[in-house]
């Protein structure tokens, strides 16, 4: 006869149980409360055409940078370098785009810019992860030196080559640059400027091919469907699209590959990983440098956006990454968290950032309250369910 105890383990669970269970699910009831909270609150301003393109544009700097930090601390580890790898990136690019290459070579691309500082910024991920898989030494103080350093040289280098910590006054490379477009111009432009010129094919009649029939389209409703289209999507930035593209490739990677299934053995306990064959240091290093990938990301896009840089870019960043994190369901002892937890956990604090603006009544202030009160209540939320999904171990 079987005990009562096993008859229950072996019970099959209900979707409820099974949603339960998941580790963004506190983030996301969080996220929807939010979402209702602000849209009462502001009257429904913050969710209109020009509210949605400002909120997108914060909430994508969050999640890109966010995810990051989430993959790595999911492997046990930490990166304080963040902000300062974005403000190190974005003078990289904008110094080499204003005085040339370096030694001498040349006048630079948006391409050659971006790829000599992904270059820079890739081999710093790579020696501050070696430094923390040879020495043994925590994450925390080895990248804690690096925000110090890097924001250091950020410094020193814009004040000996531009003579000020600020670049201004670029020339905006994307009028001219297919490259300085994917990153740092409107993204949905691109898929609008089409649909609109298949919208005056189908209603103006132009020298395209034979226009279809007339009874087989609402030319009407096309040029409203145009109308709309144009008014909610034209403007949102690259940022957005670059963030879908990382966190989705993220979100496979961590969910459907091997290289997933070690990144969470590594954090939860890396001499098991180590003994069954999962080359720990390896993942360790690999994902210190995908940490700067984003930070280089996120700094190329607000470069190629805004045509300026400021050795103050980034500044605290690495926190802000750190806490959306754990708000979407990372424990900060590693081995636990998800992708989709740190989608609803950026846009969350990117909302709630961002509602000063269409709220003026409220003291920028609160953010800051309501940050650490809801990072407080997420670490006593993450560690709940993870035992209940260890079984409290």
């Amino acid at each position: 006869m079987v005990d009562r105890n096993e008859s229950d383990r072996l019970a099959s669970e209900s979707w409820l149980q099974r949603t339960v269970r998941k580790p963004e699910i506190g983030s996301f009831i969080v996220m929807v409360v939010i979402i209702i909270a602000l849209f009462i609150a502001s009257d429904w301003k913050a969710f209109n055409a020009l509210g949605l393109k400002n909120n997108v544009a914060i909430i994508a700097q969050f999640g890109i940078i966010a995810t990051g930090a989430a993959i790595l601390m999911i492997a046990g580890e930490f990166d304080l370098s963040i902000g300062s790898m974005i403000g190190f990136a974005g003078m990289s690019m904008a110094m080499m785009l204003k005085w040339g290459l370096p030694f001498g070579m040349g006048e630079a691309t948006p391409f050659a810019a971006f790829i000599i500082t992904l270059a820079m910024t890739l081999s710093i991920g790579w020696f501050i992860g070696f430094v923390v898989v040879r020495s043994g030494l925590s994450s925390f103080i080895v990248t804690l030196a690096f925000l110090f350093l890097m924001r250091g040289v950020t410094e020193v280098s814009f004040r000996l080559i531009n003579q000020s910590t600020q670049i201004s006054g670029l020339p905006d490379y994307k009028e001219n640059s297919w490259f300085a477009n994917i990153l740092g111009g409107e993204v949905f432009g691109w898929f609008y400027d089409a649909w609109y010129k298949l919208g005056q094919w189908l209603t103006a009649g132009t020298e395209w091919p034979a226009r279809l029939p007339n009874e087989s389209i609402n030319y009407l409703a096309l040029l409203n469907i145009n109308r709309r289209l144009e008014q909610w999507v034209e403007g949102f930035d690259a940022r957005f699209m670059w963030w879908l593209v990382i966190s989705a490739v993220a979100w496979f990677i961590m969910s459907r590959t091997q290289l997933g299934n070690w990144i969470y053995a590594t954090g939860d306990n890396k001499e098991a990983a180590r003994a069954n064959g999962v080359p720990v240091n390896a993942v360790k290093i690999g994902l210190f440098m995908f940490t700067a990938f984003c930070a280089t990301m996120f700094a190329a896009c607000q470069v190629f956006d805004t045509n300026t840089s400021d050795a103050a870019k980034g500044n605290l960043m690495e926190l802000f990454a750190i806490a959306i994190a754990v708000v979407g369901g990372t424990l900060m002892t590693g081995g636990f968290g998800s992708i989709l937890g740190v989608v609803f956990g950026a846009i969350t604090v990117g909302l709630v950032s961002n509602a000063v603006f269409f709220i003026p009544s409220i003291d920028g202030a609160w953010f800051r309250v309501f940050l650490g009160g809801i990072l407080l209540a997420a670490v006593f939320a993450n560690e709940r369910i993870r035992k209940r999904i260890t079984g409290g171990i």
